[in-house]
């Protein structure tokens, strides 16, 4: 077949086949295995569901209370400024005569400051020791809080105990006591109300951790660090990082370096136990771990690092000397109770208290007792130095110093006061008529009383010396003469004379009062012995000059001088001097007589021993000095005129630096030998005059008895008799 004649023919194909698969074989289903595996799962995610729906809403409802809460407690706040300053008492400042602070009461608010006014020093120093992280949490600090319970687990203690890892807001919540104001009712104590404010509850930790996050809502960073930085304890009484400042350093908060800064920092871990003026060396030590956080943290170059430990922070000079301790207590105790101890405000007191004097007293205590006295000795002193009108320029009330709160022997002690009591007897009998060159018996005498056995006074010596005059009888410190003048003046002009004088404590009733059996403090004796020298005028001991707020230039109290009213005419005063002047020169006080100072004063030691005294003056200072034991045991070998004496006299050395004060007031008799010496020669004149008188011949001879009749009438004539 021909190619063109062939028709076209489609290709052959196959045949399109659809093959049907077999069926298969249906698979059985075992009968309940879905239901059981379903009922299974949802048996185990049953629990989980209902927790999981309780949690939600739980949480959602807890959100919601913390996020009431803490809008709550946020509108509340009042304004940074007013939370800075939450002390509920205020301070004392007390100024020496100079005008520089010697001492502090009560919690001490140094003044606002800020964490942009202060030391960048020390608002680092703070940031590393307490809250690295401060800037960055919302007030609290889950990884800090972890972290301090890990270690808290890890040295044997409670999650809470120890380490809290507390943030910056937190503990300035602590601080604010979550906002619960002090109340007096409701309190003992400020301190119990700050213990309180401390308590480490877990709920107490719920409710600071809301309060902190409250104070975040309410303010800056900066103004926590700020309310955080005025309200810290830091030790001392001192409340703020400027209080603290001034305090240890006596600089602002805003001038302190690094290695002041991180002293400071430092005693937010402990802070009486890492106070400086507990102890330095471990404030130091504190300050060092400081140091090193801040070099850590890249707050200081390894330069001021190393700068910082070679040279570490040292106390200010008031700091250093604690001068006043007891000063200040007594100030404390003796002023106005409402501008003193339950003052409300800030006062600034301007005492009497000289450092130089403060400083010369408590030198001559130590050196007498370390070159005098053994060193197991638990023998105690007490001394106060007065000017002449009574101000108080020094006060030593024990032999440890820079102390405060510690027993007050100068003012609190009351002691029997021995013979330097005498001088008041005769005072009072000098003004009643006596003369500093009348004489009196030293002999045995009796004195009965009604209901006692009789009492016989005895003298220190046991011998009597027979007839003495007022001035040898005070010059030589002789008992039974002084007794007999006051039973002969009267005891009862005795006791008002020396309450004149400023003796207020109670005095005897017998005639032992003129031995000093009586009890007063060496504040008191001193204060009376200022009388003498003032004139015969009371002296009232006094330590405010001035008184005002702090910030107000208007003092509120004044004291120009602490004389009162006239007690003995100041010719007895005068004669009293001189013989007091008598008993250093050549009596009972010569180991108190200093080269080249006109001093008087007088010896004093009880019976057994058990209190020595010795107070004088010169024209510028009143000096009294007391040893004993606070028992009651005698001293062994000291009387008056012993260490009291020579104490006494190194003060007096200490304080005239080198100068010598004016001449006393006081009226110079003649001394006693040579009145008896002119008397004797008055005598023998006399007689022989008068017999040469009787011997001219005469009209009518006279016997012989009536011519001794006459030289008898002319010796009574000069002899004073009627």
């Amino acid at each position: 077949m021909s190619a063109g004649n062939k028709k076209s023919r489609a290709p052959l194909r196959a045949e399109k086949r659809v093959t049907t698969p077999a069926p298969k074989k249906p698979v059985r289903k075992k009968r309940g295995t879905g239901k059981i595996r379903g009922a299974l799962w949802s048996l185990i995610l049953f629990p989980f569901r209902v927790v999981w729906g309780f949690s939600w809403r739980i949480g959602v409802m807890m959100a919601l209370i913390l996020g009431f809460s803490v809008l709550y407690i946020s509108t509340n706040l009042p304004p940074a400024v007013d939370l800075v300053d939450g002390r509920a008492k205020g301070s004392v400042t007390m100024l020496d005569r100079n005008g520089e602070v010697f001492a502090w009461r009560g919690d001490q608010f140094g003044g606002l400051v800020t964490a942009n006014s202060v030391s960048p020093y020390l608002k680092n120093g703070v940031i590393a020791t307490e809250d690295k992280r401060f800037y960055r949490h919302p007030g609290i600090d889950p990884r800090g809080i972890a972290s301090a319970i890990r270690i808290n687990m890890r040295e044997g203690r409670g999650p809470f105990s120890g380490n809290g890892g507390s943030t910056i807001t937190q503990q300035t919540a602590k601080l604010l006591c979550l906002g619960v104001p002090y109340d007096r009712e409701k309190w003992e104590s400020e301190r119990a109300y700050e213990q309180d404010c401390r308590r480490t509850t877990i709920w107490r930790k719920v409710k600071e951790a809301v309060y902190a996050l409250a104070m975040e809502a309410k303010f800056t960073k900066d103004e926590i660090l700020t309310i955080y930085l005025n309200r810290a304890f830091l030790g001392a009484g001192s409340r703020g990082f400027e209080a603290a400042s001034q305090r240890y350093f006596g600089i602002s908060a805003k001038e302190v370096d690094g290695g002041q800064a991180a002293m400071l920092a430092g005693l937010l871990k402990a802070p009486s136990y890492y106070a400086p003026t507990n102890s330095l060396e471990r404030a130091q030590g504190r300050a060092n771990v400081v140091v090193g956080l801040m070099e850590e943290q890249g707050y200081l170059t390894k330069g001021e690092a190393e700068f910082a430990k070679a040279k570490p922070a040292s106390l200010s000079p008031a700091a250093k000397a604690k001068a006043g301790g007891y000063f200040a207590d007594w100030l404390m105790a003796s002023g106005p109770n409402f501008f003193t101890r339950t003052t409300m405000d800030d006062v600034v007191i301007t005492a009497t208290l000289d450092p130089r004097v403060q400083a010369a007293t408590e030198r001559a205590i130590t050196n007498v007792f370390a070159e005098r006295v053994s060193k197991s000795s638990k023998a105690e002193v007490a001394a106060v130095v007065l000017a002449p009108d009574g101000a108080v320029l020094a006060m030593v009330g024990g032999r440890k110093k820079g102390i405060v709160g510690a027993f007050n022997r100068a003012t609190q002690a009351k002691r029997q006061t021995g013979s330097i009591f005498k001088p008041f007897v005769f005072a009072a009998a000098m003004a009643n008529g006596w003369s500093p060159n009348d004489k009196i018996k030293d002999e045995a005498v009796t004195y009965r009383q009604r209901g006692s056995d009789p009492w016989r006074p005895k003298n220190f010596t046991k011998r009597f010396k027979g007839n003495v005059t007022l001035t040898q009888a005070l010059m030589e410190s002789i008992n039974i003469p002084a007794v007999k003048l006051s039973e002969d003046v009267g005891r009862e002009k005795v006791r008002a004379t020396a309450a004149a004088f400023g003796i207020t404590s109670p005095l005897a009733q017998g005639p032992a009062l003129a031995l000093g059996v009586s009890e007063s403090s060496v504040l008191e004796m001193t204060g009376a012995f200022a009388g003498i020298l003032a004139g015969g005028v009371e002296v009232q001991p006094y330590g405010v000059r001035e008184l005002r707020y702090r910030g107000d230039n208007e003092p509120l109290l004044t004291q120009p001088d602490g004389y009162g009213a006239r007690v003995v005419p100041a010719s007895v005063a005068e004669e009293l001097t001189y013989m007091m002047h008598l008993v250093i020169e050549r009596g009972t006080g010569k180991r108190a007589k200093v080269t080249g100072i006109e001093s008087a004063g007088k010896t004093g030691t009880t019976q057994a021993a058990k209190d020595a005294w010795f107070i004088g003056f010169t024209s510028d200072y009143v000096i009294g000095v007391w040893m004993g034991y606070d028992d009651n045991t005698p001293l062994k070998g000291t009387t008056g005129s012993g260490l009291p004496a020579e104490i006494w006299k190194q003060i007096m050395l200490g304080v005239a630096n080198g100068k010598s004060p004016a001449p006393l007031p006081m009226r110079r008799a003649a001394p006693v030998q040579d009145i008896q010496a002119v008397a004797a020669q008055t005598v023998k004149e006399t007689v022989k005059k008068a017999i040469k008188e009787q011997a001219k011949p005469k009209k009518q001879p006279q016997p012989k008895q009536d011519r001794d009749s006459a030289i008898v009438d002319a010796l009574i004539g000069i002899l004073g008799g009627n």
